[in-house]
């Protein structure tokens, strides 16, 4: 049998007749303050109060996934429970949640996977009569369509928590992240301004600690979200900010609402600079052989902003196709031109498979450059679980396990394509037997951009 969760706040929040709502979305949108220059986020926060109230500011960060439909097919949907207090983190036991605009289908794989994340586990309690998740299906099913949804209600729990689990979730192109927060509550309207100001800004620089109990209601999964976009060097933008004094409300007890949308440094970002990250790897080799001429890796006035965020990368050396060094990190933990100099230089002189590159062997070598996106954990419940997660030509694999562990970047696949080739060839490569699987078993998955010269 089927189990739909029922609206628990339609024609108290927004509309419960699908005409009615429609309009009443026209309203929002006709409100709304539209960025066209931006493209579609990973992930959005947007506020959760009554439409009349808070929905212009919604439709703001909604308007940005105007052409998301077709690509976006799951929402990861994250909100603060107001009803019912319980520890850590609750997902839904429904198969679809009851909209006016239509149901909207649970991705049960997805409940499943949070349900992995300590203290997560199902409550529906917590989301029978919760107002912060519902509120946003209509503006999600105006812009994508047709989508799966994985709901939490984020209890008495920490950001890192949260954080925990949108790693687990976090997914590609597919998934959308939206967390659900309003701001501060019940101010006067100048008191609201200033509050929301210092929100504001403690949001714009990712700072989770500068989130204080009582300037937003979802602060810790706001906290969450900041924390893994620090992590993933993401990108952030304010996209509105306003509160019930500028929409429907008196000004001497408001409610203040905001939206921001969070990028990740795409394909096309890397591509950018990628003709200047070689030349600041063949100038980092280039040092060595004219130590008069030491390159300067740290970040300058005039250097792409990118390049002085965190950032990880392997350098990748071959001769007539041969491998001749590769070295690189696996996380982010310095600037981007520094760990791309360093790693050249690494992968050329320090690399203990291979003797120092020569001067005589330099001008013929092929070089490439991988800037890694953050390995997410993988949760899987066994070898053939976690093989079929994997995605050939996309994913990186790093594994680990009793104190063993090895990378292969996604371009291993070009020599190994099938998956269970190449995870018995990265267990070799971690000094594992082919067929070693034990519980403590893990495994990371990341992407790469490469930059070949």
């Amino acid at each position: 049998m089927t189990i739909i969760r029922p609206s628990a706040v339609a024609g108290m929040f927004y509309p419960a007749e699908p005409a009615e709502l429609m309009r009443q979305l026209d309203a929002c949108w006709a409100q709304a303050h539209p960025h066209p220059e931006l493209g579609v986020p990973k992930a959005i926060i947007a506020p959760h109060a009554g439409y009349v109230y808070s929905g212009a500011v919604a439709a703001s960060a909604y308007d940005l996934l105007k052409t998301a439909r077709g690509t976006i097919s799951r929402v990861v949907l994250l909100g603060p429970s107001h009803r019912v207090g319980f520890r850590g983190m609750a997902v839904s036991t429904a198969d679809a949640w009851a909209s006016p605009l239509g149901a909207v289908r649970l991705d049960r794989d997805g409940v499943a996977r949070a349900r992995t994340v300590p203290l997560t586990g199902e409550l529906e309690t917590a989301h029978a009569q919760e107002h912060s998740l519902e509120v946003h299906l209509p503006f999600l099913q105006r812009m994508l369509g047709d989508f799966t949804l994985v709901p939490v209600v984020v209890g008495d729990t920490t950001p890192a928590q949260v954080a925990a689990l949108l790693d687990a979730l976090w997914g590609g192109p597919e998934t959308l992240i939206v967390i659900s927060t309003d701001l501060s509550h019940y101010l006067d309207y100048a008191a609201c301004q200033d509050m929301d100001s210092r929100t504001a800004a403690a949001i714009e620089a990712l700072d989770e600690g500068a989130l204080g109990r009582d300037q937003a209601c979802g602060r810790i999964p706001v906290g969450g979200l900041l924390r893994t976009a620090k992590a993933r060097g993401m990108t952030i933008k304010t996209i509105d900010r306003r509160n019930s004094g500028d929409t429907a409300g008196p000004k001497d007890r408001v409610v203040g609402y905001g939206a921001w949308a969070l990028y990740e440094a795409g394909a096309e970002d890397i591509a950018a600079i990628g003709p200047l990250l070689l030349e600041i790897a063949r100038a980092a080799i280039n040092g060595r052989f004219a130590p008069d001429h030491p390159v300067d890796a740290h970040a300058g006035p005039d250097m792409p902003a990118l390049l002085a965020q965190p950032g990880a990368c392997f350098v990748t050396l071959k001769i007539n196709g041969t491998l001749r060094g590769c070295i690189g990190s696996p996380t982010a933990w310095r600037p981007l031109a520094e760990d791309v100099a360093d790693n050249a230089a690494k992968a050329a002189f320090h690399d203990p498979r291979f003797a120092p590159l020569s001067a005589q062997e330099w001008p013929l070598v092929e070089m490439s450059v991988s800037v890694l996106t953050p390995p997410a954990p993988m949760r899987f419940s066994d070898q053939a679980d976690l093989l079929a997660q994997l995605r050939p030509r996309i994913d990186g694999l790093i594994i680990e396990d009793q104190g063993k562990r090895a990378l292969f970047l996604p371009s291993v696949w070009e020599q190994l394509p099938d998956k269970g080739q190449f995870l018995a060839h990265l267990k070799a490569k971690a000094g594992m037997q082919p067929a070693h699987w034990s519980p403590s078993f893990k495994a990371s998955r990341f992407q790469a951009v490469e930059i070949k010269r």
